[in-house]
């Protein structure tokens, strides 16, 4: 099993940034994919970021120019940078790791942004 523990999320006001991370229990170099999805109130699970080991980066239409995703392979971690966030970005945010076939998530953190 994969354990990854995510941190930074919390309250801003619209416009202001946020800077989310995953820590994985296992080295991120090895991993076909890491993402990061959200769930809004009332709506669906949705990729917002992903990056695969291949160095290909997609992002969602609505965060482009504004989210960026990174990591850092030597701490195991990946990170997403939010910025200029709007009220529409509130949602939970999912860590999420693919190694292999097999994918693993985190816990969610909860991200509001008030008007």
């Amino acid at each position: 099993q994969v354990q990854l523990v995510e941190s930074g999320g919390g309250l801003v006001q619209a416009g202001g940034s946020l800077r989310l991370s995953c820590a994985a229990s296992r080295d991120i170099f090895s991993a076909n994919e890491m993402a990061w999805f959200r769930r809004a109130p009332g709506k669906q699970r949705e990729l917002v970021a992903a990056d695969t080991r291949g160095g290909s980066i997609n992002y969602a239409e609505s965060v482009k120019g504004r989210f960026t995703i990174s990591r850092d392979n030597a701490k195991n971690t990946v990170y997403l940078q939010m910025n200029s966030l709007k009220p529409e970005d509130t949602a939970v945010y999912y860590c999420y790791a693919k190694y292999g076939f097999v994918g693993y998530w985190g816990q969610g953190t909860q991200v509001t942004v008030s008007s």
